[in-house]
């Protein structure tokens, strides 16, 4: 291990031997971190957290803290963290609630740019970008593949579909389906992520199909039930309109109009 004379690391604390941490970081007793993991200079990790392997942490982040939730009365909750992660300056993502599954979590190669924040019992898929300051609430779900701009918000308990886009201080209030772009306080549809999808391979008759869905499901004057009936029968022809059909299964929200 590279640990800086003047960081604080608790024996108690399992880290792996390749694990680095900066200068004036502090480890708490229950933080485990897996080899390749870079933690930069005045990080504090606490908590019971876990944090997987090739992360890099910069400086002044803070992991693993409370939750901000005054019904917490100390539980032994838990924030997870996967692999491949940047985290950059100023970052907080807090321990989950005994209210919820008690964990907040971060998948694999997501790309976390300054000032983030993630609230107690957030899930945050694979491959997402978070631009500077974007911030979650409590119990969000952001799933794969998708990017929150600048200054972007969530609202409690919502959840952003995969291959989603948030624009500039866009404000959540409502699901966004996947492959949807939201934009506005309160966000609204605008569009399909349809640069997202050609970078991730997604083919032009594909991008059609979702595109039509997206006019079946924003554009047509329909029902929201009568919307989903129609895309629901759209996705038996095409595979890439299941996401829908899963998404709608799972909404509590209701989705952005």
């Amino acid at each position: 291990m590279a640990i800086h004379s003047t960081a604080v690391v608790d024996p108690r604390a399992e880290l792996a031997d390749d694990v680095e941490v900066g200068a004036y970081s502090i480890i708490g007793p229950n933080v485990k971190i897996d080899s390749g993991t870079w933690i930069g200079p005045h990080v504090v990790v606490e908590g019971h957290t876990t944090i997987g392997k090739d992360n890099r942490i910069f400086q002044f982040c803070s992991m693993g803290a409370i939750p901000q939730d005054k019904k917490y009365a100390g539980e032994p909750t838990r924030l997870e963290i996967g692999d491949r992660n940047t985290i950059r300056e100023f970052c907080t993502f807090n321990l989950g609630t005994a209210q919820d599954a008690g964990v907040t979590s971060v998948g694999d190669d997501n790309w976390i740019m300054a000032y983030v924040h993630l609230a107690h019992d957030c899930r945050v898929g694979n491959n997402t970008i978070f631009a500077n300051n974007a911030s979650l609430a409590g119990h969000v779900t952001i799933e794969d593949w998708v990017i929150l701009g600048g200054f972007s918000t969530v609202h409690q308990f919502c959840v952003v579909g995969k291959h989603a886009m948030l624009a500039f201080t866009a404000a959540v209030a409502q699901d966004v389906p996947p492959y949807v772009m939201a934009a506005g306080n309160r966000a609204v549809p605008a569009g399909i992520n349809s640069e997202g999808l050609k970078r991730r391979g997604f083919t032009p008759e594909a991008i059609r199909n979702i595109k039509n869905a997206y006019k079946t499901l924003y554009r047509q004057g329909l029902s929201y039930d009568d919307a989903k009936a129609a895309i629901i029968a759209q996705a038996a022809d095409h595979e890439e309109l299941q996401l829908f059909v899963d998404f709608f299964a799972k909404s509590q929200r209701g989705v952005i109009r």
